[in-house]
């Protein structure tokens, strides 16, 4: 059978100025960052609730965090827990973790004391920096970890005195209690730079070293930790930027909180090309977004799906001039199609939707930004990365048009699992990453998303795509929110019935009677074994940081109610 995928068909719809191929320097984070804020030393890095933070100022206070680190012991490799929202901290600390030749990891703070035990004691974190709203999450696990400091921030640092001053005693800015922790050490951000020397920082690391250990949630067991390494997180860096066609002159505003690798790495990529980016640090909140539109009006929104949806219910949002915006990215989760259109008649034919993973530094895939988009694809390959659908059974080539799961090739891919190297057999194979989602590609290299393997759900031999079946739920005028998944079926053993959790519009009953016309509604569009056999209306959805809905703590929570 002929490999379609080798003859890679996207590149002929490439973005005038994409090439197929890239070159790579030889340069590190830090190297990179060096040199931007030699660059651009007076160019805003940074804009937080009202502040901006120029890279010479973020230059300077991350020496003095990275000496901090250093003098703590931390010594190269050394792992850093970031367990921040998007505040200066956490940009601060991002880049002074690799200024001391260390290794960061993002912790949630959705994360439940078991899951931040484990990942804290996975990666084998020596100092955590948190913020003093969330301290209370770090001190549920303080006894069952081996971290020696936690370095704690809180909403007002690097506000204006007055503001800090006013905000704190009238009781506007947020602020939460430090307790000590038995056997660690507490401390200040402020505390812990203060008397620090500004001169640079830059333990040396190579571009095979990890610069990153992001965790990933296990299918059936714990969560495991993703190795990048400076090599692949600024391959795809180069790659997304050069795809996309972003660079120094760029404001962003991206709701993607850091500790996601979402968020991680389009503040990376933002912070080594001289962009300015705005800091949202609640994602939720979508009049805290708006006001930083109307104020700022960067040219890049990037947002979770979820976040979009949100503003769309604003009428301010509608209104909003939006000139200066150029184009709005999407990623974490698919974007249903009659969603797309509906944002893009406020923002215009600017909307572009990418694809990627944790274990792929991240993006694999994305629409082109100036080209032809289409609805509900995931877009394209990037540059260098050589991208097939197989079937999973025969690992043969999946023909034009038709589903197989997705692997690739490239130099964003992890190095592998953190100490887990049968779970890095199992994924990365031959030097393919086998990503266990399904999609199909059409005649002109565009990819679109069909499933997750283990989402898939097998009905005596019928496969149901439950991201099919979502779009489809997405449509009815009375559903706000729906996911399907497939559960035991007790009278066909080895078989499946497939579930629907549903979360309806404000004002809706979820009634017998709604159950039964949505059922209706479904079987008018859908073949009958695809019609799920259960339906329960809930009050929400179980979903991640960014917005993305968890299906396998959804499985959990339909067994308990089945």
């Amino acid at each position: 059978m002929s490999d379609i995928y080798a003859e890679k068909p996207w590149l002929k719809n490439y973005d005038e100025g994409v090439p197929a191929t890239l070159e790579y320097e030889e340069k590190t984070f830090s190297e990179k960052f060096h040199e931007v804020a030699d660059k651009y030393p007076d160019k805003t890095a940074i804009i937080w609730m009202g502040k901006e933070m120029t890279f010479r100022e973020l230059d300077l206070l991350a020496n003095r965090l990275a000496t901090f680190l250093i003098k703590t012991g931390l010594e190269p490799g050394d792992v850093v827990g970031l367990h921040m929202p998007n505040v200066p901290a956490h940009y601060i600390g991002a880049i002074a973790v690799q200024k001391a030749g260390c290794v960061s990891t993002g912790l949630s703070p959705l994360l439940t004391p078991p899951e931040m035990a484990h990942q804290i004691n996975d990666s084998k974190a020596k100092v955590i920096m948190s913020i003093d709203l969330m301290f209370e999450k770090i001190a549920e696990v303080a006894d069952k970890t081996n971290f020696k400091t936690v370095v704690v921030t809180e909403i007002a640092d690097f506000l204006p005195g007055v503001k800090r001053v006013l905000g704190k005693l009238l009781k506007k800015i947020p602020t939460a209690e430090v307790t000590p922790l038995a056997g660690k050490t507490v401390t200040r951000f402020m505390d812990a730079i203060n008397g620090m020397p500004e001169d640079r920082v830059d333990v040396r690391r190579g571009m095979d070293d990890t610069i990153f250990l992001m965790y990933t949630g296990g299918t059936t067991g714990p969560s495991k930790g993703a190795m990048l390494t400076q090599r692949s997180y600024m391959s795809n860096r180069l790659q997304t930027l050069t795809y996309l066609d972003l660079g120094a002159d760029m404001v962003a505003l991206s709701a993607f909180p850091l500790f996601h690798i979402a968020g991680l790495a389009f503040g990376g990529f933002s912070l080594t090309v001289g962009a300015t980016q705005i800091c949202v640090p609640d994602p939720r909140d979508a009049h805290f977004i708006i006001e930083c539109l109307k104020k700022y009006r960067p040219h890049l929104i990037v947002n979770v799906p979820t976040v979009f949806f949100e503003l769309m219910k604003t009428p301010e949002f509608k209104t909003l001039d939006k000139t200066d915006l150029k184009f709005c990215l999407s990623a974490a989760a698919p974007f249903p199609p009659e969603n797309i259109a509906e944002l893009e008649s406020v923002i215009g034919p600017n909307f572009v939707e990418l694809y990627g993973m944790t274990e792929t530094s991240p993006v694999i895939c994305c629409n082109p930004r100036y080209g032809k988009k289409k609805a509900s694809s995931i877009g394209m390959p990037l540059p260098d990365t050589e991208f097939k659908l197989i079937d999973p059974q025969t690992g043969e080539p999946a023909p034009l048009g038709e589903p197989g799961e997705i692997v690739i090739k490239g130099p964003q891919v992890m190095k592998g699992y953190y100490e887990k190297p049968e779970e890095t057999a199992n994924s990365l194979r031959d030097g393919w990453m086998h990503t266990g989602d399904v999609a199909k590609m059409d005649e002109d290299g565009y990819f679109y998303i069909v499933d997750r393997l283990k989402d898939m759900v097998n009905i005596s031999g019928f496969k149901v795509f439950t991201r099919e079946l979502d779009d489809v739920l997405a449509k009815h005028p009375d559903i706000e929110m729906a996911a399907s998944i497939g559960v035991p079926d007790p009278d066909r053993p080895g078989s499946e019935r497939v579930a629907a959790a549903i979360v309806l519009k404000p004002g809706i009953a979820g009634d017998e009677a709604e159950r039964e016309k949505i059922i209706q509604y479904l079987r008018d569009n859908v073949a009958p074994y695809k019609v799920p056999k259960v339906v329960e209306f809930m009050d929400e959805l179980p979903l991640s940081g960014v917005g993305k809905v968890l299906k396998r703590e959804l499985r959990l929570v339909m067994k308990d109610q089945l």
